[in-house]
């Protein structure tokens, strides 16, 4: 057989679900995550976040990790395919054409966001995560106080003492195969987790054929009861072939169907990413502690594309080090925390001919040369803050973040005067932020928040249409303020979560294609970003054996351009270009006689403005997606159980991401649309070990 098949699913633990199983390290990813927004979430104090664990992975599929952080509110991943994601928190990052920018994301605390702002959500396995941390805004300060916020993905491990294997094999429409077998170990002393997964599907569309294997290595040291010695090592590598986008009438005639070009060329993008992260942890004594990380990414790509072959790879390194620390005057017991954060990559990428149209219908083909480019990119984070109790009920947290970013661009095809080598390096910034947070009751909470966030031009923002470093692009700045409240009623069975938000963004940074395969960025204009974000969950306990609980999060969405003129044209007052004003996800969680779950999620996604002039909309969609499970432990050392998955109950035809401004060449529709899937099935079986 090609795959070995091992049976099992983690028992789901519920919120104070009758007789719930013991939480080992087979039943660990159940783990249901409640967290005080008072304590303190990867050291962010009292700034707000939200975590995605078990219970929200618990609703979809294991490759679905896009649907599981669509399920918060005031965050929405565009996903044109299984490695086309667009990360968008807010309404930032909904401008950007491709790929996900305007924010941080980190692996176990190690920064995976490369030095021109690009990361890469679609490397990683959902089912190796124990939970994702999302802070929203420029708050997190000592997570780079990026516009769009940050992303913490944390793997997981053993709980408890334990050594245990787990295997999950899942199989589904468009020929989905998923395997993913983990072996986890702690002895008290000796930590071990490695996770083996692969994946492959045919896709929803022609030309669509996805395939990953991957393997995550997260082992620890406790050398004493002062130090402890990290060492993770994650490394994916996957193809994928490209459908690209459609315009609107091929969207409606058939949304399988590939853009002809990519379909005569058979594109697609090959992927070989390595992450290697050494940790040092070292208590000072009961009042001060470090954590420091040395760390190496190696990112090689390929993609051959109608318009030509592009073949380049990233070597990047950095170290990042964080002080812990606690402090007492005027009676007042502070916390407090300070470090930086040192990114070095070199980007080189090359550029080739596509001779596809030569090839005898065999699709790409390697041609002349016809670009090779590098550049150096240097990126330093230093933060600080200090959390202040002026009473039990009341708690301030100051912060500070300084960037400094360099970008050292090397031209190294063309060579005397029409080299195009140049050097950019931007003025240090001063990012505060100011926290807030007043506790009425165990029950009722508020908090507050002002804070300065930038993003940085990517490196297509950064070259004029003549491939010239341009020295006027300057760096997106914008404050953020925002106002919420954390509510519990019916002995916290009922929970509200509560935020309004204003962010105002000055030097909005704009990408303008001026060829089918070139853009190119400026600064053109101010956006204010307003919105409200609600988030309700509601425990019922129907009976001893069956308890439900619904919920419902929303996300309203007031974004303007405050000022834009483009080209000419006025576009101020007009709604922000990719961005829904409507979102909203609601289901039902139910809990069966110990051993059943049955898991409901609605999604809708309102219309979504796809140009600046506001003439042209996405149509909104409604989905349904339903997921039934069945767990036993059948013994001391095993674990057993099913799932049955529908995506897309009633086969909506729907766009699930979209491009904004895009232009029509040679004759053709402009291709705004990439089409989510249709109804599809999936079924998982899942085995765990304990010794």
């Amino acid at each position: 057989m090609k795959y070995f098949l091992l049976f099992c699913l983690c028992t789901i633990q519920f919120l104070h679900a009758q007789d719930p199983v013991q939480i080992d390290s087979i039943t660990q990813l159940d783990e249901v995550i409640l967290l005080d927004g008072l304590k303190t979430k990867n050291t962010t104090g009292i700034t707000q976040s939200e975590i995605l664990g078990a219970k929200i992975f618990q609703n979809y599929s294991p490759i679905d990790m896009v649907s599981a952080i669509n399920q918060l509110s005031g965050i929405f991943v565009f996903s044109g395919a299984l490695n086309t994601n667009r990360i968008t928190i807010r309404g930032i990052g909904a401008r950007t054409l491709f790929g996900t920018n305007k924010l941080r994301m980190y692996y176990n605390d190690i920064p995976i966001t490369n030095g021109s702002g690009s990361s890469e959500l679609e490397a990683f396995d959902l089912e190796n995560l124990s939970q994702i941390e999302i802070i929203k805004g420029p708050k997190g300060t000592a997570f780079g106080s990026n516009l769009g916020g940050a992303i913490i993905l944390n793997p997981k491990q053993a709980i408890g003492k334990s050594t245990s294997f787990v295997n999950n094999f899942t199989i589904g429409s468009y020929n989905l195969i998923k395997n993913n077998l983990s072996f986890n170990h702690f002895d008290g002393k000796f930590r071990l987790g490695l996770q083996y997964g692969h994946t492959e599907t045919d896709g929803y569309r022609d030309n669509n054929n996805f395939e990953r294997d991957g393997l995550l290595l997260n082992t620890s040291y406790l050398i004493n009861e002062k130090n402890k010695i990290s060492l993770l090592i994650n490394h994916v590598d996957y193809s994928a072939q490209i459908p690209s986008s459609l315009g609107a009438t091929a969207f409606a005639e058939n949304p399988k169907q590939v853009t002809y070009t990519w379909r005569v060329s058979q594109g697609y993008e090959a992927n070989n990413y390595t992450l290697l992260g050494l940790n040092y942890e070292h208590k000072f004594s009961d009042k001060l502690k470090n954590s420091t990380s040395v760390f190496y990414n190696y990112l090689d790509h390929y993609e051959p594309a109608p318009f030509g072959i592009l073949d380049e790879f990233t070597n990047g390194y950095g170290l990042r080090t964080r002080f812990i620390g606690k402090l007492n005057f005027s009676n007042i017991s502070a916390e407090y925390t300070f470090g930086g954060e040192l990114l070095k990559d070199e980007y080189n990428w090359n550029q080739f001919e596509n001779l596809y149209e030569n090839n005898n219908g065999n699709g790409s083909l390697q041609g002349d040369q016809y670009a090779a480019n590098k550049e150096f990119r240097r990126q330093f984070n230093g933060f600080g803050t200090l959390l202040l109790p002026f009473s039990e009920v009341f708690y301030a947290q100051l912060g500070l973040n300084i960037n400094k970013t360099n970008y050292d661009y090397r031209d190294q095809f063309n060579t005397g005067v029409n080299n195009r080598s140049a050097k950019r390096s931007f003025k240090t910034i001063l990012l505060p932020s100011l926290d807030l947070n007043y506790k009425f009751s165990e029950d009722y909470n508020l908090y507050g928040n002002i804070s300065r966030g930038f993003s940085n031009p990517s490196l297509e923002e950064t070259l004029t249409p003549d491939g010239v470093i341009n020295p006027d692009i300057s760096q997106e700045t914008g404050t953020n303020i925002e106002l919420g409240s954390q509510l519990y009623f019916d002995n916290k069975n009922l929970s509200i979560n509560i935020a309004l938000y204003q962010m105002n963004i000055e030097n909005l940074l704009v990408a303008e294609r001026v060829i089918d395969d070139q853009y190119i960025g400026k600064n053109a204009g101010k956006t204010k970003h307003q919105g409200l974000e609600l988030a309700l969950n509601y425990r019922i306990n129907v009976s001893s054996k069956i308890q439900m609980t619904p919920f419902l999060n929303y996300t309203y969405n007031h974004h303007k351009f405050v000022e834009f003129i483009d080209e000419g044209e006025d576009f101020s007052g007009n709604d922000l270009t990719g961005v829904p004003k409507n979102t909203l996800t609601s289901g039902l969680q139910m809990q069966l006689f110990d051993n059943f779950y049955w898991n409901t999620t609605y999604q809708y996604l309102g219309s979504v403005p796809l140009t600046d002039a506001n003439t042209l909309s996405s149509d909104s969609f409604n989905i349904m997606n339903t997921r039934i499970g069945y767990q036993k432990k059948i013994s001391n050392k095993f674990t057993l159980g099913l799932d049955l998955g529908i995506n897309n109950v009633f086969d909506t035809v729907y766009a699930q991401s979209v491009l904004i401004n895009t232009q029509g060449f040679g004759g053709s529709e402009p291709r705004y649309y990439y089409p989510g899937n249709g109804i599809n099935y999936y079924s998982s079986v899942k085995l765990g070990y304990r010794l």
